[in-house]
């Protein structure tokens, strides 16, 4: 099925470039491995290297490149990810996006700590976009 009948709703809200970049990777996947989650997967990651999720969309990021040191290996592994969180940005960065969304007590957040809580805020923000 083409990436922009199964584009999924954060995708949907944000940029056309992030639609874009998402429908052109998740085709190409599609006609290399077969429908499926690693089509979705594959979308994801090409997505993430050029936009980071904040809140219930995707907006670019300051600069290219892998969002995590999942994101990082040439050949991924099962593992945690950051959850569209560019995880390799500055502490100053994602300090500012949790202020953006409201996160409480950020200011005495370590940067793994700021990583997770944003994970936390983008999916409260996705649900409730959802419902």
């Amino acid at each position: 099925m083409p990436g922009a009948q199964e584009l999924p709703s954060t995708i949907a809200r944000s940029s056309k470039k992030a639609q874009r970049t998402w429908i052109k990777a998740h085709d190409s996947a599609v006609e290399t491995y077969g429908e499926g989650q690693r089509s979705h997967r594959t979308a994801y990651a090409a997505l993430k290297h050029s936009f980071e999720k904040v809140g219930d969309h995707w907006e670019p990021k300051e600069e290219k490149g892998p969002s995590d040191e999942q994101a990082a290996r040439s050949t991924p592994k099962r593992g945690r990810t950051a959850g569209g969180v560019d995880a390799n940005a500055s502490k100053q960065h994602l300090y500012e996006l949790a202020k953006k969304l409201d996160v409480p007590g950020r200011s005495s957040m370590t940067k793994e700590q700021l990583v997770e809580a944003l994970q936390k805020a983008n999916n409260r923000k996705t649900a409730k976009a959802r419902s």
